[in-house]
């Protein structure tokens, strides 16, 4: 597409909140009667907006890479998730105002309090310039006063705000007494920071009796499946299996628009790897991919520079843990700059020790920057065997991988042989309990054992009870295993991608005004996402025009590009005008001159250019620009430009 001044105007996050809710990408849900915070509907172009890019993301990821596509269950029993960890675990710190009771969640308070001191301190030293006045209805977050801070106080709050996705509850209630952080809506002080669990509960079954929630995430469902995955694979790793569909939780405070909600859309991929291999048989078409990389060793440091690296050398050095991880952030980085993500304002943030998930070794948040700064859109984490391994030793089913050798593997090894018929004269049902805590003992251990059986007797002590065990009862034999089966349990690198918050940051990396009226908003979506690709423009509602536009519209159907036709009584400009908020990258005007010669206007959206050529050759080449197959540079090569009037023979 053309190049084109989007800077004319400064961004205005409040007319794109009009703009947004005006044209109905979406709105609070249940709004008439009053809302629930949290709680969004997508409107027609929001949900076309979504679709698209879930369409795109099945491309790109599913399709391309060949992934198993699942659908599980939303509703889940609680004993999943007791020991997935998730009951114990996922939590975020609150703390309330001391005298409303409010609750606030406790590092977005400390952030938000600290960037508004500091940006005070900037005004105060005259190092920005006061707001516009339009700007200034956009600062909800906190009020800022123009107050100048010590050198020593400004190097603390940028270290803080460094490293604040790595404190924990203490750390957190020690830097609200010691920088005094209130609530600012009331001047109140806050509590000692409690944890809340975010999952949403319910029960299963019209007793109540049989405890669920609401799923936090889709990865449970996978991890539950993998035996049936496994099978329908053929036995083979690595494998990649998928999901899209709904998540829930109960934010403690969602105040952001999308990019907090209380129920959302993720994709999750879950890559099944052998333990001992995390190498990617496609890694070498990805190792130039550049990243913008922030790993955990610079922000311990309490620094936020990022470094640029290939994918390759990131992983060559161990900044990446892995080849399979370096894979997916390579990926992760493509998808979301084609589907319109400004590079320079995407980058991959390496989780610190005390942030880190319960079940990761390793994981990479994909952050956008957008109004409200930095926000984590994708993660990227090695899980290890960790679900595999909780949830197999929960239910018992075995959920390994069994692979033939193509080398056995010989091996000698002690053995412990009971003389089960004496050990149950003797010790009738600690028999059992002593026969199993012998097998668990290590070689050295029963190589110990059976020198002191070598003698007459030995002893064991279990739970304070001594067994005294004779060579009669237990003899301990060396013998040969030889091993054609390896077992194991896999390690999963997961992509997990919260829509609601891609979908938002790309509306503001899409949005400006149109100089000089700052009141034409444009979103610049691409066409690959843009809901509406085509916007036919009868000159007027005359019936003459209707064969034409009727043809028009089955014509970029049948060629899979979703069109509308207005010919309401409006001017073109305005009807253009309504259509460039909604992101529709092209138009195509009908008159009077195109009834009679068969030839239309091609408009794009960002320069306003237009071209004339015959209906098959617009056609044509708008389903190519659609498709990505050209760009409008090279659309403007082939069709002449319009100099606004079109002959009638």
């Amino acid at each position: 597409m053309s190049s084109v001044n989007k800077t004319a105007h400064p961004f205005d996050k409040a007319r794109l909140e009009a703009l947004l809710s005006h044209r109905f990408f979406y709105a609070p849900a249940f709004e008439i009667y009053n809302g629930v915070a949290g709680l969004y509907d997508y409107g027609p172009a929001g949900s076309a907006l979504q679709a698209n890019i879930i369409a795109e993301w099945r491309k790109h990821f599913i399709i391309e890479d060949s992934m198993l596509e699942l659908d599980t269950t939303i509703m889940t029993p609680a004993s999943v998730f007791e020991t997935s960890g998730h009951v114990a675990r996922f939590a975020d710190w609150m703390v309330k105002d001391s005298k409303t009771g409010d609750v606030l969640r406790a590092d977005h308070l400390v952030k938000n309090v600290l960037e508004a001191r500091l940006a005070g301190d900037k005004e105060a030293r005259g190092e920005v310039a006061q707001p516009a006045e339009n700007e200034k209805k956009n600062k909800k977050k906190v009020k800022k006063t123009a107050v100048r801070l010590s050198d020593e106080l400004v190097k603390e709050y940028e270290v803080i705000l460094a490293q604040l996705d790595n404190y924990g509850g203490l750390e957190l209630g020690e830097l609200c007494r010691k920088y005094d952080i209130r609530n600012p809506d009331t001047d109140n002080k806050v509590t000692e920071p409690q944890e809340f669990n975010l999952m949403f509960a319910s029960s299963i079954g019209p007793t109540g009796k049989f405890p669920g929630y609401l799923r936090p995430e889709t990865a449970q469902g996978h991890f539950l499946n993998f035996s049936r995955l496994l099978d329908f694979n053929n036995g083979r790793i690595p494998f990649a299996s998928a999901q899209i569909g709904r998540s829930f939780r109960n934010e403690i405070s969602p105040r952001a628009g999308l990019l907090r909600v209380r129920e959302f859309t993720m994709a999750e991929i879950e890559h099944f790897v052998d333990p001992m291999d995390k190498s990617h048989s496609k890694f070498s078409g990805v190792r130039d991919t550049v990243l913008t990389l922030l790993d955990r060793h610079v922000q311990a440091s309490g620094s936020t520079k990022v470094t640029e690296m290939s994918v390759g050398e990131a992983v060559e050095k161990g900044v990446i843990a892995n080849e399979t991880l370096g894979y997916f952030m390579a990926r992760i980085h493509t998808f979301l700059l084609k589907i319109g993500t400004n590079r320079r304002r995407l980058r991959f943030r390496q989780h610190m020790s005390n942030e880190m998930a319960h079940y990761a070794t390793d994981c990479w948040d994909a952050e956008i920057e957008n109004s409200t700064g930095w926000t984590e859109c994708v993660g990227c984490a090695d899980r290890a065997a960790y679900d595999l391994t909780v949830h197999s030793k929960k239910t018992g089913h075995p959920l390994v991988v069994r692979e033939p050798l193509d080398h056995p593997i010989v091996t000698e090894k002690e053995v412990p042989v009971f003389n089960k018929k004496l050990l149950g004269v003797k010790f009738k049902r600690d028999g059992l309990i002593l026969q199993s805590y012998v097998e668990g003992l290590n070689e050295q251990d029963l190589f110990k054992m059976k020198e002191e059986l070598g003698k007459g007797a030995t002893s064991v002590t279990i739970n304070g009870k001594t067994f005294e065990i004779t060579s009669e009862l237990l003899t301990i034999e060396r013998k040969t295993f030889k091993e054609t089966i390896r077992e194991y349990t896999p390690n999963v690198i997961e992509p997990s991608f919260g829509l609601g918050r891609i979908l938002y940051t790309l509306l503001e990396h899409s949005f400006w005004s149109r100089e000089p009226d700052i009141e034409r908003g444009v979103l610049s979506l691409p066409p690959l996402v843009a809901p509406t690709k085509v916007l036919i423009v009868p000159i007027s509602a005359k019936k003459e025009f209707e064969p034409l536009v009727n043809e028009i519209s089955a014509k970029l159907r049948r060629a899979g590009v979703f069109s509308r036709v207005d010919d309401s009584s409006v001017s073109i400009g305005k009807r253009y005008a309504r259509n460039d908020e909604l992101g529709t990258p092209y138009g195509i005007t009908v008159d009077f001159a195109s009834v009679k010669n068969r030839t239309v206007t091609l408009r794009e959206r960002d320069t306003m250019d237009q071209r004339i050529a015959t209906l098959e050759e617009v056609i044509a080449t708008v389903t190519e620009l659609v498709e990505g197959g050209i760009d409008w540079t090279e659309a403007c090569r082939r069709l002449p430009a319009y100099d606004g009037v079109q002959a009638i023979d």
